[in-house]
């Protein structure tokens, strides 16, 4: 499972480090794609793999107008980036922009994919979130989210 943050630099050739414990379980070679909420999406192959067939499924991903926005959005601005041996990425300058990213980025990993955020959007967005993380709770609760299983009690 991909979790925890992690602070890091991107130096001047617009390479950046994977941090040790995220490459182990990500492999050699990651999906970068744009994100929501100002960040980007990096993936393992496999994940990424599974998510771009969902996408892409159905005669109604071509018919629908957000279907095609969204595998647009996805899948045309997905980059694939190897992991050299001293677990550095390039991040073409295009994908780059997408999300802002100045030379202070943070990596979040959550579940089954890591976020790369610009460091400022980043401190910003966890500022709002903390702020009303019991509001969200409460919501996700009244949802069904987080309750026990039948048989798991």
């Amino acid at each position: 499972m991909l979790i925890g943050e992690y602070r890091h630099t991107i130096d001047d050739k617009n390479r950046l480090s994977l941090p040790a414990k995220l490459r182990k379980e990500m492999g050699k070679t990651v999906v970068i794609t744009p994100g929501l909420d100002r960040c980007l999406f990096i993936f393992t192959v496999k994940e990424w793999q599974r998510i771009a067939g969902r996408l892409s499924a159905g005669e109604s991903s071509i018919l629908s107008a957000d279907n095609r926005g969204l595998n647009r959005f996805l899948l045309g601005g997905a980059v694939e980036a190897e992991v050299d041996a001293a677990g550095r990425m390039l991040l073409p300058e295009q994908i780059r922009e997408r999300a802002n990213l100045k030379t202070e980025v943070v990596f979040i990993g959550v579940g089954d994919r890591v976020e790369l955020w610009d460091k400022d959007s980043w401190n910003e967005y966890r500022s709002g979130i903390e702020s009303k993380a019991n509001d969200l709770a409460e919501k996700l609760g009244r949802a069904g989210v987080g309750k026990a299983e039948p048989g798991q009690e």
